[in-house]
C-alpha cells in the first residue's frame, strides 16, 4: 500500500483501500468472491483456490468459510419457497471417535416442480429423532407452515419428529428406501439359505453367491445370460425360499415403476396385504418385511399420490459429499465439514454470488 508523508508536519497516512478489501484482510473483495464462486459453483478444491490466489491453504480456507457463512449460508432467504423436504442420515467420518453420523435435510421442491435439482438445506449432528425435531423447531412458523411433504426412510424417529413439529405435512416413505427394505430381506434370505446348505458364507463358485448381483436386477432389465443364471438357480428346490423372496422383491419394483400411478398403488397395496398374513413361518425375512410395510403402509402408499418426493436425490447429494470428503482428504471438525458441504451442494449460482449479473 502506498504511504504518504507531509513534508511540513511529518504526518504519515496510508492509501484508503476500504473499497478493495476489508480492514486487515488478507484477500481483496474481488479475490474472495472469485474463491467463493470457485468452491460453491465450480466445485474447486481449496488447494486449487489457494494456488490461484497465491496464498496458503489455511488463509484461503478460513476466508472462504467466513465469507460463505456470511453471504450464503446465513442468508435468511435460503429457506424460502421450501415445500418438500427429504431427510436422511449420512456418515461423515469413518472412525470410532465421536458421533460419525449427521442428519441431512434436502430441499426436494425443485425436483417435484421440475424446476431444477435438489439442494442441501442443512446438516445437524446425530441421526436421532431429537436432531431432526430440534432442527424443525428452530425454523420459523412460516417455514413449517409451508412444508407440505417430508420424504424419509424407514426410521420412525424422523416420522415422529415430523408429526410433532409439522403435523399438517404428509410423510412419505420414498420408494428408494422401500425397495431397499425388500433388497435387504432378499440378501438376508440368500445368506441364511447359503449357510444352511453349505455351512459357510458364500464362496466364489457357490451358485447363490455368484447370483447375488443378478438377484437385485429388475426382471425387465435382465439379459439373456442373467435370465439363464436365475433359471438354473431356481431349479434347485433348496433355493425355493430365495425364489419366493426374489418374487416379492420384483413385485415391489414393478409397483413403483408402473407407468399408471394408480395401478402402481393398487399393486403395492396388494403386496402389503399379501405380506401381512399368510406368509410361511420359514420365510422369516418376508415376515419382518410385511410387519414393517403394514406399520408404514400409509407412508409407503402416499408416494403414489405425490410424485417427485423420492429420496433418490438425497442419495445423489450424499454421493457428492463423499466426493468432497475424498478431495479434501477427510475432515476433522464437523463444523467445517457442514460449512463446506453447504457450499458444495447448497444450490448456489453465480447470480446469487454476483447479483448484478442477474
Amino acid at each position: 500500500m502506498r504511504r504518504y508523508r507531509c513534508a511540513d508536519c511529518g504526518h504519515v497516512w496510508r492509501q484508503d483501500t476500504s473499497a478493495a478489501a476489508e480492514p486487515r484482510a488478507k484477500l481483496s473483495r474481488t479475490g474472495l468472491r472469485w474463491a467463493l464462486e470457485g468452491i460453491a459453483v465450480a466445485h474447486l478444491t481449496v488447494a486449487r483456490v489457494a494456488e490461484g490466489l497465491g496464498v496458503a491453504w489455511d488463509t484461503a480456507n478460513n476466508a472462504v468459510l467466513a465469507e460463505g457463512k456470511g453471504l450464503l449460508i446465513n442468508d435468511p432467504t435460503r429457506f424460502e419457497g421450501v415445500k418438500v423436504i427429504g431427510v436422511d442420515k449420512h456418515v461423515w467420518r469413518h472412525t470410532r471417535r465421536g458421533d460419525k453420523y449427521v442428519t441431512v435435510i434436502i430441499d426436494l421442491t425443485p425436483v417435484r416442480d421440475g424446476a431444477g435439482a435438489a439442494r442441501l438445506l442443512d446438516m445437524v449432528e446425530g441421526r436421532s429423532k431429537a436432531a431432526f425435531k430440534t432442527w424443525l423447531a428452530d425454523r420459523d412458523d412460516a417455514f413449517r407452515d409451508a412444508v407440505e411433504v417430508v420424504a424419509m426412510d424407514g426410521f420412525t424417529g424422523f416420522k415422529t419428529a415430523a408429526a410433532e413439529e409439522i403435523p399438517d405435512a404428509v410423510t412419505v416413505m420414498d420408494p428408494f428406501h422401500v425397495v431397499r427394505l425388500a433388497g435387504d430381506a432378499l440378501d438376508r434370505c440368500r445368506r441364511r439359505v447359503q449357510l444352511a446348505i453349505h455351512g459357510h458364507r458364500g464362496f466364489r463358485d457357490d451358485p447363490l453367491y455368484k447370483s447375488r448381483r443378478t438377484l437385485h436386477t429388475g426382471a425387465d432389465l435382465l439379459t439373456d445370460k442373467q435370465s439363464d443364471r436365475l433359471r438354473a438357480l431356481f431349479v434347485d428346490d433348496a433355493h425355493v425360499e430365495v425364489e419366493a423372496t426374489w418374487g416379492v422383491y420384483q413385485r415391489m419394483i414393478a409397483a413403483n415403476r408402473h407407468e399408471d400411478r394408480q395401478r402402481g398403488r393398487e399393486l403395492m397395496e396388494k403386496l402389503i396385504t399379501d405380506l401381512s398374513a399368510g406368509v410361511p413361518k420359514v420365510l422369516t425375512e418376508l415376515t419382518t418385511l410385511g410387519r414393517t410395510l403394514k406399520k408404514r403402509a400409509a407412508d409407503v402408499l402416499a408416494y403414489f399420490e405425490r410424485p417427485g418426493t423420492s429420496n433418490g436425490p438425497t442419495e445423489a447429494l450424499n454421493g457428492r459429499l463423499e466426493h468432497l470428503r475424498g478431495s479434501a482428504l477427510g475432515f476433522r471438525h464437523l463444523t467445517n465439514y457442514i460449512a463446506r458441504s453447504l457450499l458444495e451442494t447448497g444450490g448456489f449460482t453465480p447470480q446469487l454470488l454476483h447479483p448484478r449479473l442477474g
